[in-house]
């Protein structure tokens, strides 16, 4: 079951080759086996997991239809609400805390027939690009585990490379869900702002954070974005009027799709073996029969700023709420004190080192002096942005781009280096500031044997041809099938 697809695991499942516990039970245990190399797991939800898997079970034999994914077990990154299970966020801060109430998306897994088996590690509230922030150490890339996975969503992208669950949910504030998938050589979607509930997950900024699928291929993780997009209530930015429904068939060829390549993108600052193939990536596409137009991508020297001054502020005021009174974890060196001493204790000791670089950076971009000449002027460069986007759309369906501009580094190389890791969001961060989609592929292998991907960005709620696109592209080549320890036939 291990080498299946999700689809395939879930109509293997229907069609009672495989029980729904036995299958739960082999994740479960493959987990237990392995989560001590990687690090990628912070909780497994085991007793949880086969009481659903019961009721799964329960259904299928009674005969009711059931969704595409039912009896799949999934893993949730821990910046998710679920019942029962303990969400931290990686962080000292949430330490046992555990929610009364699920995420809308927990409640919209339960309701397709998913096993959530787990939560799974990330970098501190999301900020971090290298899964080293959090408090319960760094997650190891299974490729090699001397190198990090990226992050935030770094847990996330190993389970599935890993083999330890066919799914799982990660969110992406500036690149979270994308830079991990090329690291780590797995397929996942950011989705477009709005098509999928915020509720239930821990904010980190607000105006950028989604939740999307990672998975083997983009087939699996079109499914799963499907039974978790549409309306919410509880969540008054999620517009879509319905979920997505994505074509099951798969198109041969691309002919009339216009797809943009930045050309500055590719300039001396990225890695040659990722550029060569990454360009490699963009042949095919031609192949298939879209017409491929270099353009230069405007205002780069001021995404990552932007970036950061907005994100910085929504993280003060987000987690401002952590002040060692209401809940969370408080400094048990507070007794007889001031309450400002109480916060001072509480939060110094309870969030880590980068969440509190940014907290105090996004403070000083809110304050009297500094609100006019910087938050302002980013909000500014984000409309410009998201305008930049709508002409550029108006050329290209599509906008093929790096994510990174080198592969997976080693444990500790960048950490602590604010400048250096902060500019790894070049490629990514303007998708969020525009509420953008974005599918992350893995199309080939550095020298080191360390996988490569790439972004396909669309217009707003253009997944399907996002989607479409990335189904050409997997029907053409193998590099999403190679798993790590063994190699991409494609490669010499």
């Amino acid at each position: 079951m291990f080498g299946m697809s999700a689809l395939e695991l879930s109509a293997a499942i229907r069609a009672k080759k495989l029980g729904v516990a036995e299958t739960a039970n082999a994740y479960i245990g493959l987990i237990e086996k392995t989560n001590r190399h990687f690090n990628a797991f912070l909780a497994v939800s085991g007793e949880k997991a086969l009481a659903q898997a019961e009721n799964v079970q329960a259904q299928i034999d009674r005969g009711e239809t059931l969704s595409p994914l039912a009896g799949v077990p999934i893993a949730i990154k821990d910046n998710i609400s679920t019942v029962g299970i303990e969400t931290t966020c990686a962080s000292r801060m949430l330490g046992g805390y555990i929610p009364v109430f699920n995420a809308t998306v927990v409640d919209r897994l339960e309701k397709a027939g998913m096993i959530v088996v787990g939560k799974l590690n990330m970098d501190e509230f999301a900020m971090g690009s290298s899964n080293e922030t959090g408090a319960f150490g760094p997650v190891r890339n299974p490729w090699d585990t001397s190198r990090v996975p990226g992050g935030s969503s770094g847990g996330s992208a190993v389970a599935v490379a890993a083999g330890m669950v066919p799914l799982s949910l990660g969110s992406d504030t500036g690149g979270s869900i994308r830079q991990p998938c090329a690291f780590c050589g797995v397929t996942g979607i950011k989705p477009t702002y709005g098509s999928v509930s915020r509720h239930g997950l821990v904010a980190c900024a607000s105006s950028l954070d989604q939740i999307g699928p990672l998975g083997k291929d983009i087939d699996d993780c079109a499914a799963l974005l499907s039974a978790i997009s549409g309306p919410d209530a509880m969540d008054g930015t999620c517009t879509m009027a319905e979920p997505f429904a994505f074509d099951h068939g798969r198109p041969e060829t691309l002919e009339g799709i216009r797809i943009g390549l930045p050309g500055n993108y590719f300039d001396n600052d990225i890695n040659r073996d990722v550029k060569q193939a990454i360009l490699a990536a963009a042949k095919e596409f031609g192949a298939a029969g879209a017409s491929v137009e270099e353009f230069e991508m405007p205002l780069t020297d001021y995404m990552v700023p932007t970036y950061y001054a907005i994100t910085c502020a929504e993280v003060s005021s987000n987690l401002s709420r952590y002040d060692g009174l209401k809940y969370g974890y408080r400094s048990a060196d507070t007794n007889n004190r001031t309450l400002s001493d109480v916060y001072r204790f509480s939060r110094s000791e309870g969030f880590g080192p980068e969440v509190k670089k940014r907290i105090m950076l996004g403070s000083l971009v809110l304050s009297s002096g500094c609100y006019d000449a910087y938050y302002r002027k980013a909000l500014q460069v984000r409309s410009l942005v998201k305008n930049a986007y709508d002409n550029l759309f108006r050329r290209f369906d599509i906008i093929l781009s790096p994510v990174a501009s080198t592969t997976a580094y080693r444990l500790g190389e960048n950490f602590g280096e604010s400048m250096t890791a902060y500019n790894e969001g070049l490629y990514t961060v303007s998708v969020n500031l525009a509420g953008l989609p974005a599918v992350a592929l893995p199309c080939g292998f550095d020298p080191q044997g360390l996988p490569i991907g790439f972004q396909l960005v669309g217009n707003a709620f253009s997944e399907g041809r996002l989607v479409a696109a990335a189904r050409v592209y997997q029907g053409r080549t193998n590099h999403h099938a190679v798993k790590p320890g063994t190699k991409d036939p494609a490669q010499p």
